[in-house]
């Protein structure tokens, strides 16, 4: 969803698609961040569960600002509708990508189910 919302966004000159099409992918990730926190918390074992926030945070605020930089470098380059396409297409990419690499996680339909 995020990323054939993001190349919508993109293409389209009509402002209410831009608008459905910004705001779908935003509530989608509030979504989104509750069921990865909670994994988090489910899935870690007691003693490491601190350090696995840490890092998570960690990883969540610095790829923030490394996007943040990627996405401006790029629309210098190639333009802001070329960035923000090419950014959708990635998206579709890395998560066809993690489908492959976690199937496990990709077929989990609960978040009290076990993760084999």
């Amino acid at each position: 969803m995020f990323g054939c919302a993001t190349i919508v966004f993109g293409l389209s000159t009509w402002l209410p698609l831009s608008a459905l099409a910004l705001g779908a992918p935003g509530a989608a990730d509030v979504v989104s961040v509750v069921v990865r926190s909670t994994l988090v918390q489910l899935r870690t074992p007691d003693a490491m569960r601190g350090r696995v926030a840490a890092v998570n945070l960690l990883f969540i605020g610095s790829s923030n600002q490394l996007g943040e930089f990627e996405s401006g470098t790029l629309a210098a380059l190639i333009g802001p509708v070329g960035a923000v396409v090419l950014g959708g297409v990635g998206t579709l990419i890395v998560a066809g990508f993690w489908m492959k690499l976690f199937p496990a996680l990709r077929k989990l339909d609960r978040l009290d189910e076990t993760v084999a």
